[in-house]
């Protein structure tokens, strides 16, 4: 591969880890107020013991789980654009 080609490819993927590991910076602080409120909702649930409590319970507990899942698959993206460019970097060499 000519070098300009593997240069441009470079920058268009440093742009795309940098923009994934702002996204996972943002999904961090979300998943950190996520985790707090359904801490509150299970405690909630627990001291209330009512129908709408453990629905509330429920679906926080869901939200967090969905946050996490969304945490990983980005995880997977950063660890996948990493090797690429680690891939062209050692094309440069």
């Amino acid at each position: 591969m000519r070098r300009r080609t593997v240069e441009r490819r470079l920058r268009t993927l440093g742009a795309r880890l940098a923009a994934a590991r702002a996204e996972l910076e943002l999904l961090d602080q979300q998943r950190a107020v996520l985790d707090d409120q359904a801490d509150e909702a299970h405690l909630d649930a627990l001291v209330s013991e009512s129908p709408m409590a453990v629905r509330e319970d429920a679906e926080a507990r869901r939200h967090a789980e969905a946050l996490a899942r969304t945490r990983r698959d980005l995880e997977a993206t950063i660890a996948e654009l990493e090797r690429r460019q680690a891939e062209l970097l050692w094309q440069l060499t």
